[in-house]
């Protein structure tokens, strides 16, 4: 990545239809279209929780993106925090993968 670049990481939960409807699958798609690294990861009480990492416009269309989802997904809410840099050090930045 550029080094003139903003450099972000965000954690975003994702409330709504979002398990089931390939939601996991196609955010993927659309992060290694823009070069994010990070997961997304099906969470017990049936959200989905996104961590993007990479340029601050690439991250923030992957934002956009997560907020209406798939074709079948329904999001109802999405919480999004910026991650300290000690946050991000303690997850493996490769790819983006599905957990």
């Amino acid at each position: 990545m550029d080094m003139g670049e903003n450099i972000i990481s965000l954690r975003c939960i994702v409330s709504g239809r979002v398990q089931g409807v390939f939601f996991r699958a196609s955010t993927r798609e659309q992060a290694l279209q823009l070069n994010i690294c990070g997961y997304a990861k099906n969470l017990s009480n049936g959200d989905v929780e996104v961590i993007a990492h990479g340029k601050e416009d690439d991250v923030r269309k992957l934002r956009l993106w997560i907020q209406h989802g798939p074709q079948y997904a329904d999001v109802k809410y999405i919480d999004c925090q910026i991650m300290s840099t000690q946050e991000i050090e303690k997850i493996d930045l490769e790819i983006f993968k599905i957990l």
